[in-house]
């Protein structure tokens, strides 16, 4: 039996938390996206002609020796990863039952998305 000062607004509140990081994780993630979305677009908006040469001064920008168009992307895409994976894993751990299944599908995933931004890297960074 629970005693009655356990109960109530004065209860003691405990538990594990354990979605609470991923929760800040995907609001940091989200803000992320959205404020490269900006930057992009507005370098869109003001490339003097939407050509090669103008889409691939948005992402060889420097200021100082430092590739800050390339920094931004890439961080933009590990943003992008590190949101997909917590939003698709929960879907898998809350919809998919069988356990054998539910592991090949979060092992898939985190192929495909550590796949994705090792490409990404690879195209982005090469000379």
């Amino acid at each position: 039996m629970v005693p009655v000062e356990k109960i109530g607004p004065k209860r003691l509140v405990v538990g594990a938390h354990y979605g609470t990081g991923e929760f800040i994780v995907q609001r940091v993630t989200a803000i992320i996206l959205a404020v490269y979305t900006l930057v992009l677009l507005i370098g869109i908006l003001t490339m003097p002609g939407f050509t090669y040469e103008g889409w691939k001064s948005l992402f060889t920008f420097t200021v100082v020796f430092i590739p800050v168009g390339q920094i931004l992307a890439t961080l933009a895409m590990i943003s992008l990863a590190w949101h997909a994976w917590i939003g698709v894993r929960d879907i898998w751990m809350d919809y998919i039952k069988p356990v054998g299944l539910r592991i090949l599908l979060l092992v898939l995933t985190i192929l495909w998305l550590v796949g994705s931004v090792v490409y990404f890297v690879h195209i982005l960074w090469r000379n």
